[in-house]
C-alpha cells in the first residue's frame, strides 16, 4: 500500500543566515551584519518540507542528533507534514550539521559543518519504509560519505519495487566530482542539477554540450538555470521555460525548492511542462522570503503567489 507520494533519505541541518556583510572580511575584526535568520537547511530538508507544503505526502529518513537544533529543526519539518518517524540516532559525539550562509551585495559564501550527514548508512535505512513510497528523491549526493557507495544498490532495490527516482547531486565539496555517479545514474528517472554541476558532472566546461551528454544517460534530465530559467531534456525532446520574476530577498534553497515544485507535479502525473511550470514558480517563490523555507510557512500567502501567477495551476492536486 502506497504510503507517501516521495520518499527521501538525507541531512537536516540549521542554516544561519547573516545579511549585510561587506564584500571583504579582513581577519581579527568584528564585522557587523545587519540582520539574521535561522532556518532549516540541508538539501533533502528543505525539498522535503517544501513538497510537504505544497500538498504531497512526504516521508524522511534523516540522522537525528541529541541537541537542540536537531529538535528546532525537527519541530519545523513535522509542523509542515513531514514524517520523520524512521529517523537514525546519531552517535552521541555527532551534532547536527550548521551551514551559516555569509550574504554579501553580490556574492554569497556557505560555511558548513556536515554533523550527522556521513554517518547514516545503508544499513540505517528501512527499505520497507520508503518502498512505501511512489518516488525516492536523493538529493546531497557528495555529502552522503557513509552512503555513496551503496547508493546504486539502493537505487536500484527501490526501482525493482516499482518507484520512480530522481537526484539532485547539489556540489562536491572537495571538486573532485567522484564516486559512483556512472553506476548511480542506471537507475535514475530524474537528474534534477543547476548549470554548474552539469558542466561538472559531464566534464565539460560549456553548458550545451553538458545537456547534451546527461541528456543520453537519463530519461528526464532537468536543468536549474537560475536567472535563465530551466531546461528539459525529456527523452530527447527539448523544453525551455524562463523565470519568473519576483522581488528576491535571496537565493538560499531555490534549487531545492524548483525541486520541491517539479517533484510535486511529476508524482501527481502531470504534463512534464507544468511540471516545470510549477518548478520555476516554487523556486522563484522561495527566493521571496529569507532562506530556503520561510516563503512556504504561510500556506495562504504560498498559495496566493501561485494562483496570482498561473491561475488554477495550484488547484490542480
Amino acid at each position: 500500500m502506497t504510503r507517501f507520494d516521495v520518499a527521501l533519505v538525507g541531512e537536516v541541518n540549521l542554516d544561519l543566515l547573516l545579511y549585510g556583510l561587506p564584500e571583504s572580511l579582513p581577519p581579527e575584526r568584528e564585522l557587523l551584519a545587519t540582520d539574521m535568520a535561522m532556518l532549516v537547511g540541508g538539501s533533502p530538508a528543505i525539498t522535503a518540507h517544501n513538497m510537504a507544503k505544497l500538498g504531497s505526502k512526504v516521508g524522511l529518513i534523516t540522522p537525528r542528533a541529541n541537541d537542540m537544533p536537531a529538535t528546532f529543526c525537527m519541530h519545523e519539518l513535522e509542523q509542515a507534514g513531514v514524517d520523520l518517524s524512521h529517523s537514525v540516532s546519531t552517535p552521541p559525539f555527532v551534532r547536527t550539521g550548521v551551514t551559516v550562509l555569509l550574504q554579501h551585495e553580490t556574492v554569497r559564501r556557505s560555511l558548513t559543518y556536515p554533523g550527522g550527514t556521513a554517518s547514516l548508512g545503508f544499513d540505517d535505512i528501512d527499505l520497507d519504509y520508503l518502498r512505501s513510497a511512489r518516488h525516492f528523491h536523493l538529493s546531497s549526493f557528495f555529502l552522503q560519505r557513509g552512503l555513496i557507495d551503496d547508493v546504486p544498490r539502493l537505487l536500484a532495490l527501490l526501482k525493482e519495487a516499482g518507484l520512480t527516482t530522481s537526484l539532485d547531486t547539489n556540489d562536491d565539496p572537495t571538486g573532485t566530482w567522484s564516486g559512483p555517479i556512472a553506476e548511480t545514474l542506471k537507475y535514475v528517472d530524474i537528474l534534477m542539477p543547476n548549470e554548474r554541476e552539469a558542466k561538472a558532472l559531464a566534464r565539460e566546461d560549456e553548458i550545451e554540450p553538458a545537456i547534451q551528454n546527461l541528456s543520453e544517460l537519463v530519461p528526464l534530465l532537468v536543468v536549474k538555470r537560475g536567472s535563465r530559467g530551466a531546461s528539459v531534456v525529456h527523452r530527447g525532446e527539448r523544453i525551455e521555460q524562463d523565470a519568473v520574476g519576483v522581488s528576491s530577498v535571496d537565493a538560499v534553497g531555490a534549487g531545492d525548492s524548483f525541486n520541491a515544485g517539479f517533484l510535486h507535479g511529476y508524482v501527481h502525473g502531470w504534463p512534464i511542462e507544468r511540471c516545470l511550470q510549477i518548478g520555476n514558480l516554487a523556486g522563484a517563490y522561495s527566493t521571496t522570503k529569507v532562506g530556503g523555507t520561510a516563503a512556504f510557512r504561510d500556506r495562504k500567502s504560498m498559495e496566493g503567489f501561485f494562483e496570482a501567477q498561473a491561475p488554477g495551476l495550484f488547484s490542480q492536486t
